[in-house]
């Protein structure tokens, strides 16, 4: 991060017009940041879905009615687990990063699996949990809370899918690979570490504001409004 601020500040106290200047920008090979076309895409993922979120989020908290009850919403303890299972993806994700670093093709590949596995049981969790809400006749006109938290959740849900697609196709390549060949999707690997650490993220935000201080916020909220 210190490098990354470094470069960017660096950059912008640079004086092109200056001859020393031109020279090095002649030389330059033109890029300012060292990143793979898979991190710089996940970025550009990052900025789109952060200002879809924040909408989202921003819409919640702005239009909650005064009258809102607080009293009859549903907690179970299933987001708690599926949000540690998210926390295990990042774990396991962390560990392919250090095993990219040491040429561990058995290590990646097993590791590649769980990903993929606890994401899927991430998924399976917010289904099951969409069920019981709807069991507990909790949809999305019943108010303002359970609107947002369906939309927030949904498209939490596609964004993860969209990364299993591209996981999927990532983990059936590295499974192919020999230990010398694995350099091929390092690249791929490190941005779906990345885009999978982002998810954790955004649902981290969405877990605190809506699901463990609910109240403190929605009552905030209404001190907005009056």
């Amino acid at each position: 991060m210190s490098n990354f601020i470094k470069k960017l500040f660096g950059t912008l106290a640079e004086k092109p017009w200056e001859k020393e200047q031109a020279v090095i920008d002649t030389n330059h090979p033109g890029k300012t940041f060292n990143l793979s076309l898979q991190t710089s895409a996940v970025i550009i993922i990052f900025g789109i879905s952060t200002v879809l979120f924040s909408l989202i989020l921003t819409g919640y908290l702005y239009t909650m009615p005064q009258e809102q009850n607080t009293k009859f919403l549903f907690k179970p303890n299933l987001l708690w687990v599926n949000t540690i299972v998210l926390f295990f993806v990042t774990y396991f994700f962390s560990k392919i990063t250090k095993d990219l670093k040491k040429n561990d093709i058995t290590k990646i590949k097993k590791n590649l699996i769980l990903v993929g596995g606890l994401s899927y049981l991430f998924l399976f969790g917010q289904i099951f949990f969409w069920y019981q809400l709807m069991q507990d006749e909790k949809f999305v006109t019943t108010n303002t809370y359970f609107s947002s938290f369906y939309i927030f959740t949904a498209l939490h849900g596609l964004h993860l899918l969209g990364g299993l697609f591209f996981w999927g196709k990532v983990c059936s390549k590295t499974l192919k690979l020999e230990q010398k060949e694995i350099i091929s999707q390092k690249k791929s690997i490190s941005a779906l570490s990345l885009y999978w650490t982002f998810l954790l993220i955004v649902w981290l935000v969405f877990f605190l504001t809506i699901y463990v201080f609910n109240d403190t916020v929605i009552a905030w909220c209404k001190a907005l409004l009056t």
